[in-house]
């Protein structure tokens, strides 16, 4: 099921390349199934077409962390940190610290 909720949101990014929440599925996809470095890369290029995506932050510093990279993870999750204090948002920016703390 996974793999067709993949292709379903790969097409809506053929038709539009910058649709921020269809890259974001892919990267949950991704990672709930496994495929953690590809999802982390999904998640980079998300960041990079779209640097206040919050949510793509934490997620990809999770994905990071069950990579066994804390480095990785404490890196985005701290890149993440500075948006959501940047756009105002706390709940992600409380979520981050949390997540950041996490890892000692």
């Amino acid at each position: 099921m996974s793999h067709s909720r993949i292709e379903q949101f790969q097409a809506f990014l053929e038709k539009d390349p910058n649709n921020s929440f269809a890259r974001y599925v892919i990267a949950q996809e991704q990672a709930k199934t496994g495929a953690l470095a590809e999802a982390v890369a999904t998640y980079r290029e998300l960041i990079r077409r779209d640097p206040d995506y919050v949510a793509a932050y934490y997620h990809g510093g999770k994905a990071l962390e069950r990579m066994d990279d804390p480095r990785g993870a404490a890196d985005i999750y701290r890149q993440g940190l500075e948006v959501a204090r940047r756009t105002g948002n706390a709940h992600a920016g409380g979520e981050l610290q949390e997540a950041l703390a996490t890892l000692g």
